[in-house]
């Protein structure tokens, strides 16, 4: 049975003191998951670099990763650097074979993460 999406949405302070927007998802990614992903990407302000925490995902599908790809087209639109961590290992596979590793970088968790940017 899946678990519905939820994301919930952050700010912390990066490296240099700049505001970074953190997107926490929970639950399921599949294509049930539209407005959860592509809404709450929407929703986020300025220009600052994004934090995409997948630590509390449990599953996600095909249509969860296209909505993934379409988030990280949106973003490479207009230069935003993006932040991906707390994935699973099979996960950071199947994302870094489908290319989604070209759009954000993939990191264990989010002190690596925040620290990339």
């Amino acid at each position: 049975m899946q678990t519905e999406t939820r994301t919930t949405v952050d700010t912390i302070s990066g490296p240099d003191g700049q505001l970074v927007t953190v997107l926490r998802f929970s639950g399921d990614i599949s294509s049930s998951s539209r407005e959860p992903v592509l809404g709450a990407w929407q929703n986020v302000n300025g220009t600052g670099p994004v934090l995409l925490d997948f630590s509390k995902v449990d599953y996600i599908n095909s249509s969860g990763i296209a909505l993934i790809i379409q988030m990280l087209m949106e973003a490479d639109k207009t230069g935003r650097k993006v932040a991906a961590f707390g994935l699973t290992p099979h996960f950071q596979k199947v994302f870094t074979m489908v290319g989604i590793a070209k759009y954000a970088g993939l990191f264990k968790d989010e002190p690596t993460a925040v620290a990339s940017l």
